[in-house]
């Protein structure tokens, strides 16, 4: 098996630390960033009694309107399981409802609730400051720029992902 690999020697190997110049870099400075933004995050809505992954839930039926379950999956980048679990918390705390879809008794919509809208709203008042600390070590205009090169980055013009 091992010699099916390319057999090249590098000079740029994967270190996960400031300068990385491999291959693996960006990947590895974008899944650190992740991390660190999502302990930010998860910070400002641990108050709310809610996590990171309820709240993405809660920013697609916000921004999509009433979803069936299986659209939450890869809306979220979830599976079909951790998304049951996170409607079934959603629902225990009055944040969201399972609704039938007209013309088909077996698929289920999720809408949010007025309570869930609420919390939302909620969330970003309390991520506010926190935020502002995330990019604290950037200097002027810089959060701006990397919010827009991320963006550029996660939505393709070509819809590639």
């Amino acid at each position: 098996m091992a010699a099916d690999l390319p057999h090249q020697a590098t000079t740029s190997r994967a270190t996960d630390r400031p300068g990385d110049e491999s291959p693996f870099a960006l990947g590895l400075l974008l899944r650190r960033a992740h991390w660190r933004a999502a302990d930010v995050m998860g910070e400002a809505l641990r108050p709310l009694g809610i996590e990171l992954r309820h709240f993405a839930v809660l920013v697609v039926l916000v921004n999509r309107g009433p979803t069936v379950q299986r659209d939450l999956v890869a809306a979220t980048g979830s599976d079909k399981a951790g998304i049951m679990r996170v409607v079934d918390d959603l629902e225990r705390m009055g944040l969201a409802v399972r609704k039938t879809v007209p013309g088909d008794r077996r698929v289920r919509a999720v809408e949010i609730t007025p309570q869930g809208v609420e919390l939302f709203d909620a969330a970003h008042v309390a991520a506010e400051p926190l935020a502002e600390r995330l990019v604290a070590e950037l200097g002027p205009g810089e959060p701006e720029r990397l919010r827009d090169l991320l963006t550029r980055f996660a939505h393709p013009a070509d819809g590639e992902v």
